[in-house]
């Protein structure tokens, strides 16, 4: 694997990657405490450690067996004050009613400052795993400094959403930052675009969004009142188009108008064949 790992980051460019062998939520980390400005990270999910197996240092954050909240702990004390962090996380993280889950949470909201999520159309791991997924956007400051918390509800990333996975679009038409902006039409089939794009508007133009929208914010104390639920569910609004119904009287009437057609047109065949 660390093999494979730091051939990977060679064809990404970065010629130099420093890839360690070890057992990241086992071993102490004091000597790597608050030594990075950036993580970005994919960690396994839905994995459980024994106590006497997992790092202290960790369970001094959060008491857990679960790896993606010991993980999300581990960025926690790998960043520096100021560093950011941009993790996949599986849905259960947002809205898991363990006590565990419920603090980490709260320390995201309240200790630290929590900048986003980012809600992953179903299907983005195909063929490998079908769990549904979501990237938190944090920075450390052990001082607080959420105000808001922005929202993005993805329908689509540029290719199916089967165990095909397969272009929905031409090359140039992928990924974040195409040649030209995208369609109605091909926003449909990429959202990638416009995450960045309203990313950078977080804190102005996206804090009027209304939750009906594909992105919108959330003030904190709104989700404190939420048990600091995440889940994007919990506060997107859902338009339901009225539905007008025709009167029963009138569906009444026209189904006495067809009985007596069906009537006249039995007589007029009685009389056709008498």
């Amino acid at each position: 694997m660390l093999r494979i790992g730091s051939m990977n980051m060679l064809l990404h460019g970065v010629e130099d990657p420093d890839v360690r062998y070890r057992d990241s939520l086992a071993q102490d980390h004091a000597a790597d405490a608050e030594t990075y400005s950036l993580v970005l990270a994919n960690p396994p999910f839905a994995g459980a450690l024994d106590y006497e197996s997992t790092a202290k240092d960790l369970l001094a954050i959060v008491k857990t067996k679960k790896t993606e909240l010991l993980f999300v702990a581990l960025f926690l004390r790998l960043l520096k004050t100021g560093g950011r962090a941009a993790v996949i996380v599986p849905d259960d993280v947002l809205f898991g009613s363990s006590k565990a889950h419920k603090t980490l949470r709260e320390l995201l909201v309240e200790e630290q400052k929590l900048d986003a999520v980012i809600s992953l159309p179903g299907g983005v791991f195909k063929p490998y795993a079908g769990v549904s997924t979501a990237v938190l956007l944090f920075t450390k400051t052990n001082s607080g400094g959420t105000d808001y918390v922005w929202f993005y509800d993805m329908d689509a990333d540029g290719w199916s959403l089967d165990d095909k996975r397969q272009e929905l679009l031409p090359e140039d038409r992928l990924g974040p930052c195409p040649e030209t902006p995208l369609t109605e039409d091909e926003h449909s089939k990429n959202n990638l675009p416009d995450v960045l794009t309203r990313w950078a508007n977080r804190e102005t133009s996206e804090r009027e969004r209304p939750r009906t929208a594909q992105s919108f914010c959330v003030p904190k104390d709104d989700i404190k009142a939420n048990s600091y639920d995440l889940s994007i569910n919990r506060y997107k609004e859902v338009v339901h188009e009225e539905t007008e119904h025709i009167p029963p009287q009138q569906i009444l009437a026209e189904l006495m108008q067809l009985e007596r057609e069906i009537e006249s047109g039995l007589r007029e065949l009685e009389g056709m064949l008498a």
